[in-house]
């Protein structure tokens, strides 16, 4: 194989060589080496890859990461030697880096190309940049990291790349026009704004296209696209740009024409997610500044620049700053650039975390970009950053302003005061006070004086960054000062902040007025759950597990501020406290509830009873009153504490903890009385949304409301059963116990319905013993009532798929059988369906058993289902058939077909759960019929179902799978290690008919000519006379291979007679052979064992084979 590994991601993730593709086996493997490549050298550490590659990690996460890339190492290394370390993918604590060379990666060329193509279009070199932009979009071979596309961090990446490739098409347009084929341009840039309808330069640049090409009429029609589509998707004009392109065409203006230069379609293009940290301190003094309109007695700032940053608690007007990290790092500024840094805030957020920020990246790049803009023309740019309170808006200009600093560039702050209309607060002196005599002349001459000092290094060479922070409280005669600095030709970049829903009358006529100079406008919404994540573990520590931060995520929204609060309440009080709002969180919001009216926050209080998403037409029910809810829906959207969202601009809280405050500080009767009367509001308008009339009238928890409350919680946990929503069933089905119990009086039917209902959810969510618990509570209730037909419904209720052959709980199984036993022989009539589903349970409690009854029961069950023609039923029966194919040896065909039948049930009528068991039938068939690649696929199907449907159990059974593959390879080292790790999960999962005796068994059977001792438990019988022949007691192992009984009719069938073969070959138990030979004969093209998925004696045709006679 050639030295050099290139990586294509550009589509499908890919590495070759000069020689070919590299092999890079699974999906998983694959994954790893995206989340390396999208971290561009920085080392990913351990725990984020394992938190990456499986949502809910299993407990062998870190040595099956090793494994991937231990197996990545040797197919792009493949030539290094033994011991030698690896050259590209390194080990760099606390992870892994992947240092590929910048030539090295599609991606990466494809972004260098971009950004070279663009300084050839503004040094007039059209046709090579036109020749770089084309071969460089040939770098693309379908969406950039395909297979990845729904991993949230990969998306970032993603989302990065597709905007480079926008900007290439855009400038290919460009290069097109300049070299006057207009017409070539306009169908390329056609294509590409009909798939960005809101993208302006694309509708621009085609509109100059079609003008210069001719077709001055379809220009103008492209235009009025374009500013529908704004109107209807976002309710705004098109801007400055685009409004003058239009009169302009309409004036057919002169430079318009095709000699004329094309003006570049975007102002700068995001960095690499991979951008350098800065030096971090905080920004570089400038000279010394004063505004002109501060009246005497104010003084400097006495925060300095970055104000904020450290503060750990919340502004009294509104959230601290940003998504600053709470602390520098304690290396200092630089340091540690040697060797790759750790990537701890995932994929596409590296440069922002090394700035002190997260998830940044492209509002950062953007700023850097204008930044490189201004310093190359050498005039003044604007930039606007806005966003909600809290959402990093100070942290992002901190960021920008070390990366300028660390460029040479001069950093000056001005702070906004502490309340309205007062001016902005420059570092320095005061400014010397205007001279006498006509008012606005003096107020030029200051404004003139401010300027110049303001400007004076930049002057001189020396490029200048204006931060005038919070405008939304700054002064008109400050806003003034910036409106003059934008328009000087000198390298200074003002960047303004300020709160988007905290907008004065004096920032509105500052903004039209910055819109003339058409600033880069930068709005900071909620954090991604990838950066929301590595952002709350610089607070909460390692200790946050992911599902902790997902759930900080959702209630925060993303706001940097609410995810470190949420943080720290974790850190001080575990997960449990994160459903509680954190104090600082709740005082601020507090006091933006204050700026409301009245009557509005009436309203506001109203909607937080009825959930996150608000429904006006349901509120009106409830208030009575369309003007009022109407005008409180209006203050709170203007507030910021509503948004709105979708295609109707349905209102919905913008952040859950802003919704949990409001409610939270409701009285609990006042909760109770309106939750019962959003119930029989809905009860009118919408009868069929069982789930919130379910959530509402549980909520009154009123013995007047508890009937209805049960009602439709059993009603909303059925529907989530069936749709495969089992954690929500399970809350639902609790739900409805409770409102039952608060009934007068209890309802039997119905609560044992929601008992076993409730068993049921728990039982595939991974909770057994409780689901015993409860199945065990609900049999002993109906052996003591008088009605068989609610016996038969409860009997029959516990649906469960299950594919281990050996029950769980004996004793309870032998009363379910007794119980439906004895309905079955009764005199009541019952319908087909109770039927089929009381010997379907007969069935698979008798699992394992040798009498035939729980064969004819699961035959029985089978033909009634499908003349019922009910899918579930017959699932159901199928799973009973499944539990009784181990009359005999040799079957495994059998349960192939009978697992392909029930995958194409299950998966054509959605009962997942039985999807899921197909696949586990069907792995373990065809492992037993030495077909592993078949079986693999099958695992890994019964995988991402598990993970999508958050089924823990199934990992237990596919660990044991893996472990099973390592034993059929041949690697018995790495099969004890794996059936080891595997031991520890079963050992947690309510499965003792599964866990008792199993571990032992794995090791003895890769034990070869030895057997070690263990706990067999149920499998005793069958190793005793091999552990006694491993210690030299013939006689001893000879009586115990004399008293092995007769196998159970389950999994583990040939390889109990394969044991027992073995000790009889050890023994020359001729007879004993003979027969055991004549029970195994018809499995002689399987492998015995392996069709349990756990175990492996290797193939049952070596235990039929005579032995090699004994030399004399």
């Amino acid at each position: 194989m050639g030295d050099v590994v290139t990586f294509s991601v550009l589509g499908p993730v890919r590495a070759g060589t000069a020689l070919g593709p590299v092999p890079l086996k699974g999906p998983r493997h694959r994954a790893v080496l995206a989340r390396l490549l999208i971290a561009r050298g920085r080392v990913v550490p351990v725990d984020r890859l394992v938190d990456d590659l499986w949502e809910r990690p299993p407990k062998g996460a870190v040595p099956a990461l090793r494994t991937f890339v231990s197996d990545l190492r040797r197919a792009l290394e493949p030539d290094r030697a033994p011991r030698q370390p690896a050259r590209l993918l390194v080990t760099a604590p606390p992870g892994y880096a992947l240092p590929a060379a910048p030539d090295a990666v599609d991606a990466w060329r494809f972004e260098a190309a971009v950004a070279a193509a663009g300084d050839l279009l503004a040094a007039g070199a059209a046709s090579p940049a036109l020749a770089g932009l084309e071969a460089a979009l040939g770098l693309w071979h379908g969406p950039a990291y395909a297979e990845y596309a729904g991993q949230h961090w990969a998306r970032a990446e993603i989302d990065r790349l597709d905007e480079l490739r926008m900007l290439a098409l855009e400038r290919r347009g460009e290069a097109l026009l300049t070299l006057g084929r207009a017409a070539e341009a306009a169908s390329g840039l056609r294509e590409h704004a009909a798939a960005q309808p809101l993208r302006e330069d694309a509708w621009g640049l085609l509109a100059l296209a079609l003008y210069r090409a001719g077709r001055q009429g379809a220009a103008l029609a492209a235009l009025r696209e374009v500013r529908a589509a704004l109107a209807d998707e976002l309710g705004v004009d098109p801007g400055p740009r685009l409004q003058r392109l239009a009169a302009d065409i309409l004036a057919q203006a002169p430079h318009l024409s095709p000699d004329a230069a094309v003006r570049p379609g975007l102002d700068a293009v995001a960095g690499p997610s991979s951008a350098g940290s800065a030096p971090a301190g905080p920004p570089r003094a400038g000279p010394d500044l004063s505004t002109a309109f501060r009246g005497p007695g104010h003084g400097p700032d006495p925060a300095g620049p970055g104000r904020g940053a450290a503060c750990p608690g919340p502004d009294p007007a509104g959230p601290g700053r940003g998504a600053a990290s709470p602390g520098p790092d304690p290396a200092g500024p630089g340091r540690g650039a040697a060797s790759p840094r750790p990537d701890p805030a995932g994929p596409g957020l590296a440069g922002s975390a090394a700035d002190g920020l997260f998830g940044r990246d492209e509002e950062l790049g953007r700023l850097v970009g204008l930044a490189d803009a201004v310093a190359a023309r050498g005039r003044a740019a604007l930039a606007l950053v806005s966003g909600d309170a809290g959402a990093g808006k100070t942290a992002l200009a901190e960021a920008l302003s070390r990366r300028l600093t660390a460029r040479g560039w001069t950093a000056t702050w001005g702070h906004g005061p502490g309340h309205d209309g007062a001016p902005v607060t420059w570092p320095g002196g005061q400014e010397p006070e205007a001279a006498a005599g006509d008012p606005a002349v003096a107020r030029f001459r200051a404004r003139r004086a401010a300027v110049a000092r303001l400007t004076a290094p930049a002057a001189r060479g020396r490029p200048v960054l204006l931060v005038a922070d919070d405008l939304h409280r700054a002064d008109e005669g400050t806003l003034e000062l910036l409106a003059a600095l934008v328009v000087e030709a000198v390298p200074v970049l003002v960047v303004g902040t300020f709160r988007a829903t905290e907008i004065t009358p004096e920032l509105t006529a500052a903004l039209a007025r910055f819109a003339r100079t058409e600033p880069v406008r930068v709005y900071l919404g909620g954090l991604g759950e990838a950066a929301a994540g590595a952002l709350a573990r610089t607070v909460a520590g390692a200790g946050l597990d992911a599902s902790a931060a997902r759930l900080i995520h959702r209630r925060s929204g993303g706001n940097p501020f609410f995810v470190r609060e949420l943080a720290r309440l974790f850190a001080a009080e575990g997960g449990a406290a994160l459903d509680r709002v954190p104090a600082g969180v709740r005082d601020v919001i507090r006091h933006r509830l204050a700026r409301l009216p009245e009557p509005a926050l009436t309203v506001l209080r109203q909607a937080a009873v009825l959930g996150r998403d608000v429904d006006p037409e349901l509120l009106t029910l409830l208030t009575g009153d369309e003007a009022a809810v109407l005008d409180g829906l209006d203050a709170a959207l203007t507030e910021g504490l509503l948004t709105e969202e979708g295609p109707g601009g349905r209102p919905r809280f913008g952040h859950l903890l802003v919704r949990d405050t409001i409610y939270g500080d409701l009285s609990a009767l006042r909760r109770a009385h309106w939750h019962a009367a959003a119930g029989e509001a809905l009860e009118r308008l919408r009868p069929g949304d069982v789930a919130a009339l379910a959530h509402h009238f549980a909520r009154a928890a009123t013995p007047a409301t508890a009937a209805r409350a049960a009602r439709y919680s059993a009603a909303a946990a059925d529907r989530a059963e069936r749709g495969s929503r089992p954690h929500e069933a399970a809350r639902l089905w609790r739900q409805a116990i409770d409102a039952y119990d608060r009934g007068t009086p209890a309802e039997a039917r119905g609560r044992l319905a929601a008992v076993m209902g409730l068993g049921r959810a728990l039982a595939v969510t991974g909770h057994l013993d409780a689901a015993r618990r409860l199945r065990a509570e609900a049999v002993a209730a109906v052996r003591h009532l008088d009605d068989p037909d609610l016996a038969a419904t409860v009997l029959a209720a516990f649906a469960v798929p299950a594919v281990w052959t050996r029950n769980d709980d004996d004793q309870l199984s032998r009363q379910v059988v007794e119980e439906a036993e004895r309905i079955l022989a009764g005199p009541g009539a019952l319908r087909p369906e109770q039927r089929s589903r009381l010997l379907s349970t007969i069935a698979l409690e008798l699992r394992g058993t040798t009498t035939g009854r729980g064969d004819r029961a699961a035959r029985e069950a089978e033909a009634i289902a499908r003349r019922t023609g009910d899918p579930a039923l017959l699932a159901f029966a199928l799973n009973a058939r499944f539990m009784h194919t181990f009359g005999r040896a040799g079957l495994a065909a059998e349960r192939a077909a009978l697992g392909a039948e029930l995958l194409t049930l299950a998966a054509g009528n959605e009962l997942v759960t039985f999807e899921v068991l197909a696949h586990l039938i069907l792995m373990q068939a065809h492992s037993a019929l030495g077909e592993p690649a078949v079986a693999d696929a099958h695992a890994a199907a019964a995988d991402r179902l598990a993970e999508r449907y958050e089924l823990p159990l199934v990992a237990v059974l596919t660990q044991w799978y893996a472990a099973l593959r390592l034993a059929l390879d041949g690697r018995a080292a790495e099969a004890a290690d794996a059936y080891r790790a595997a031991q520890v999960r079963l050992a947690g999962s309510g499965m003792p008919g599964m866990a008792d005796g199993l571990p032992a068994l794995a090791l003895l059977t890769l034990a070869g000519d030895g057997a070690p001792d263990g706990d067999f438990g149920p499998y005793e019988p069958w190793a005793r006379p091999l552990v006694l022949l491993a210690r030299g007691d013939r006689v001893g192992a000879a009586a115990a291979l004399r008293a092995v009984p007769e196998s159970p009719h389950d999994l583990l069938r040939e390889a109990r007679l394969c044991l027992a073969v073995r000790a009889a070959r050890a023994l020359d138990d001729q007879a004993l052979l003979a027969r055991l030979r004549a029970e195994l004969r018809p499995a002689a093209g399987e492998i015995a064992g392996a069709g349990s998925g756990v175990i492996t004696l290797g193939p049952v045709a070596d235990h039929l084979a005579q032995p090699a006679p004994r030399p004399s």
